[in-house]
C-alpha cells in the first residue's frame, strides 16, 4: 500500500482584498487539486483556510510518491519496420533510438488492424517532494488576480506582498522557494495577540495550534459562523434583531482573524433620515450590522466586529460611534437640502444630462418613457395620466443630493421624495418600482403605474440603442440590453400583460421620428433578440428547447399567450398519446413539405375511397366544432387534451391510406385532409417539433 501523509500549505501575506478572499481561497484549492490529479498523486479530503493574512489548505492522506506505471509507445507497423530480407528499416531504428533501446529489444502489438512495434518500460514514480513545489507554484500563478503587484526589490508578483511560506507533507518539510518566500515550518499568529512565529510540527495540528496559541481562527466558515452567532446574541441583548446581509457577513469575515462584537449606538435624531440611507452607510462604508425592532423599524444601535480582544472595548465602541456620526450627519444634511425642492423641480435639469449622444438627454428619454408608459397603462387598466406624470418624474431623483452621495438609493429616494411632495401613493411606489427588476431574480414592479414605467423604460432603451446600431456583440453589452430585455420579458410574462410584443415595439419606435430609418426591420431585429432571451428564461426554468420552439413557431401575439401555450404543451407531453401524435404531426409536415404540390383548398368527402380517411375527416370536423370555444377562451390545455383523442384515427389513417397515390385528385384531397389535421394542432403549437 502506498505511503501517505497529510499535506499542509500556507502562504502568509499582507492583508488580502476582503471582497476577493473567499474566491481566491476556493481557486487555490481547486488548482491544487488539479495539480495533484495531473501528477497522479491520490489523496483524501481537502480543507481550505483563509484569513486576511493567509491562504492555506490541508489535504489528508496525500501520497508521498507517484505509483510506478507501465509506459507503452507504439512504433511503426511491422510491414514498414523490416524490409524483404527481414532487416530493420530506418523507421524501426529511429523509433528504437528514441526509446533508448535497440530494435531487437522492442515488443510487438497485434490487433485486428495489423501488427506494430511496441516499446514497454516501467517508469518509476517521482516523489511528492519533487512534485509539490511545481504544483503549488502553478496553483498560485493560476489564481484569478486581475492585477499583481511587486514589493521591495523582489521580482515576485502576487496580489499582496508575501511574508512567509509554510509547506509540510506529514512531518517533512517541502523544500522550495515560492514568490521569494522560503518554505519553513512556522506560521504567524494574530498581528497583535501573537505576532511571534508558531512552529507547526504536522498538518493535523495546524488549525488548533493557530487558534489556541496564535488567536487566529483560520477556517473561513468557522470564523463566519462565530461572527453570525456573536451578532445574533449581541442584538438580543440590545432588544433588537440583526438583519445579516450575506455579502456583508462574507466581507467582515474576510477582515478579521479573531472576531469580537462591539455594540454601539448613534443619536435618535438621525432616524428621521430615510432608513435605507442610514443602513447603506453603515454597511457599505463602515461594515456595521444594523438592528431593527419587532416592527422592523431601524434602531439607533449597530454592531461592529473588532479584530482584537481588547481589555478596553469601550474605547473601540466610542471610536466607532465617533466615525459613524459625520456620515450620518451628511445623510441628514442631504435629506434636509433635498426637502427644499420637489421632484418636479428637477425635470428641466434633466436636459443637461446626456443619455446617449444620438438619442438625446435624460429629459428626452423621460418624455419618451412617459408617452410609451401612458399607452401601456391604457392597455392594462392603469391610469394613463398618473403614469405619464410618473414617467416624467422617474429620473428626477438622480438630481438630488442624496442620490448624488448614495447612487445605490436611486428609486428608493424617489419614493421618499414623492411622498414628501404629497404625490399619490401609487406614483411614489412607482418611483422605486421603475428600477425593478434591478438584477436577476429580483422582484418585479407590482403597481399598474410601476409596471407601465418600468416596462416602458426597458423597451425604449432596447429600441433606441438598436435603432442607432449599438446592439450587443459577443460579451460586450455597454447598455445592458440583455438585462433590459430579460426584465421586460419577465414583466410581460409574469404579469400576463395583453399587448403583443410587435405592437409594443412599434409604439416605442414611433417615438423616434428621426433616429430610426427602417422601423419594420428594427422591430423584427429587436423582437428576435428578445425571443432569444425568452428562450433562455424558459430553458433556465427547466423547459426544453424543443418545447420552446414548438410554441415559438406559431408566433403567439403576446407573452401571456405564449406562456399559456407553453403550459398547455407541458401538460400534453405527459399524455400517453403525446409521442404518437407528435410523430404523426412530424410525418404530416414532412409529407406536405415534400409533396411538391399545393393541397386542395377544401376536403371533398366524395373523393374518399377507404373508411380510414372518412373516419378521420369526420373526427376532424367534430374536433373543429369542439375546440372552437376552447380557443376563444385561450384554453389551450383543453384543446390539446381534446385533440389527443384523435390518436387512434390518425394511426389507422396512416396504416390504411396511401397519401401520395397516383390519382392527382385523390392525392390533393388527402393532402388537404392532412393540412386540416395539422392546422388543428397549430392552433396551439407545432407539436411535431416535440418529436426528435
Amino acid at each position: 500500500m502506498a505511503e501517505c501523509a497529510d499535506l499542509l500549505f500556507e502562504l502568509g501575506t499582507e492583508e488580502l482584498p476582503p471582497v476577493a478572499l473567499k474566491y481566491l481561497s476556493k481557486s487555490l484549492g481547486q488548482e491544487f487539486l488539479n495539480g495533484l490529479k495531473k501528477a497522479g498523486l491520490s489523496h483524501g479530503a481537502m480543507t481550505l483556510y483563509a484569513t486576511p493574512r493567509r491562504l492555506g489548505l490541508t489535504i489528508s492522506e496525500c501520497e508521498k510518491a507517484q505509483p510506478d506505471r507501465q509506459i507503452e509507445r507504439r512504433g511503426p507497423a511491422v510491414k514498414a519496420a523490416f524490409d524483404d530480407q527481414g532487416q530493420a528499416t530506418r523507421a524501426a531504428e529511429g523509433f528504437a533510438r528514441s526509446c533508448g533501446t535497440s530494435v531487437d529489444q522492442l515488443d510487438r502489438l497485434k490487433t485486428d488492424k495489423g501488427e506494430w512495434l511496441m516499446f514497454k518500460v516501467l517508469e518509476k514514480g517521482r516523489s511528492a517532494s519533487e512534485l509539490l513545489p511545481d504544483i503549488a507554484e502553478n496553483a498560485l500563478n493560476r489564481l484569478p488576480i486581475p492585477k499583481r503587484m511587486r514589493w521591495g526589490a523582489s521580482e515576485a508578483q502576487f496580489v499582496r506582498p508575501v511574508h512567509w511560506l509554510l509547506f509540510l507533507h506529514g512531518n517533512d518539510l517541502v523544500s522550495c522557494t515560492l514568490l521569494d518566500a522560503v518554505a519553513g515550518r512556522v506560521t504567524h499568529g494574530h498581528r497583535f495577540h501573537h505576532p511571534a512565529t508558531i512552529e507547526i510540527p504536522a498538518a493535523d495540528s495546524y488549525a488548533s495550534l493557530l487558534e489556541e496559541k496564535g488567536r487566529v481562527i483560520a477556517h473561513f466558515d468557522t470564523r463566519q459562523e462565530k461572527i453570525r452567532q456573536q451578532v445574533i446574541r449581541t442584538a438580543d441583548t440590545l432588544g433588537g434583531h440583526a438583519e445579516i446581509d450575506p455579502a456583508l457577513l462574507d466581507e467582515v469575515t474576510s477582515l478579521v482573524e479573531w472576531p469580537e462584537p462591539i455594540a454601539a449606538s448613534f443619536e435618535e435624531k438621525y432616524l428621521e433620515v430615510p432608513h435605507e440611507a442610514l443602513i447603506l452607510t453603515m454597511k457599505k462604508n463602515q461594515k456595521y450590522f444594523h438592528l431593527v425592532n419587532r416592527d422592523g423599524k431601524l434602531m439607533n444601535h449597530f454592531i461592529a466586529i473588532a479584530n482584537i480582544d481588547s481589555p478596553t472595548p469601550e474605547v473601540i465602541k466610542e471610536g466607532n460611534e465617533r466615525v459613524i456620526r459625520p456620515r450620518l450627519s451628511d445623510a441628514m444634511f442631504f435629506w434636509e437640502q433635498d426637502g427644499k425642492r420637489q421632484l418636479s423641480d428637477y425635470v428641466e435639469s434633466l436636459r443637461s444630462v446626456v443619455f446617449q449622444q444620438k438619442l438625446g438627454s435624460m429629459y428626452d428619454k423621460s418624455q419618451r418613457v412617459a408617452g410609451l408608459a401612458s399607452w401601456i397603462a391604457s392597455e392594462t387598466d392603469g391610469d394613463p395620466e398618473l403614469v405619464s406624470r410618473a414617467g416624467s418624474l422617474s429620473r428626477c431623483d438622480l438630481m438630488t443630493a442624496m442620490v448624488g452621495e448614495f447612487p445605490d438609493l436611486q428609486g428608493i429616494m424617489g419614493r421618499y421624495q414623492a411622498r414628501r411632495d404629497g404625490e399619490p401613493e401609487e406614483l411614489a411606489v412607482a418611483m422605486d418600482e421603475f428600477y425593478m427588476p434591478r438584477f436577476s431574480g429580483d422582484k418585479l414592479p407590482a403597481t399598474r403605474t410601476g409596471i407601465a414605467i418600468s416596462l416602458a423604460e426597458r423597451i425604449d432603451t432596447l429600441v433606441g440603442i438598436f435603432g442607432i446600431g449599438q446592439k450587443p456583440t459577443g460579451d460586450k453589452d455597454p447598455f445592458a440590453l440583455r438585462r433590459a430585455a430579460i426584465g421586460a420579458l419577465r414583466i410581460l410574462k409574469d404579469h400576463k400583460l395583453p399587448m403583443g410584443l410587435e405592437v409594443l415595439l412599434g409604439k416605442a419606435a414611433g417615438l423616434y421620428p428621426d433616429q430610426i430609418a427602417d422601423p419594420e426591420a428594427l422591430i423584427t431585429e429587436v423582437k428576435a433578440f428578445m425571443l432569444e432571451r425568452l428562450r433562455s428564461i424558459y430553458l433556465d426554468s427547466g423547459r426544453s428547447a424543443n418545447l420552446f420552439m414548438a410554441v415559438a413557431s406559431v408566433e403567439p401575439e403576446s407573452l401571456a399567450d405564449f406562456d399559456r401555450r407553453i403550459n398547455a404543451v407541458v401538460a400534453f407531453e405527459k399524455l400517453p398519446e403525446a409521442a404518437a401524435l407528435s410523430a404523426a404531426n412530424k410525418r404530416i409536415r414532412n409529407i406536405l413539405k415534400k409533396a411538391g404540390e399545393a393541397p386542395g383548398e377544401e376536403v371533398d368527402p366524395d373523393l374518399f375511397e377507404v373508411t380510414e380517411e372518412r373516419t378521420l375527416h369526420q373526427k376532424i370536423i367534430h374536433k373543429q366544432q369542439q375546440i372552437q370555444p376552447l380557443l376563444a377562451d385561450s384554453d389551450y390545455e383543453g384543446v390539446l387534451l381534446s385533440l389527443a383523442e384523435l390518436r387512434e384515427a390518425v394511426d389507422l389513417f396512416f396504416e390504411g391510406v396511401m397519401v401520395m397515390c397516383e390519382d392527382p385528385r385523390q392525392r390533393s384531397n388527402r393532402l388537404a385532409l392532412l393540412t386540416q389535421l395539422s392546422d388543428l394542432f397549430l392552433g396551439v403549437a407545432d407539436v411535431s417539433r416535440l418529436h426528435t
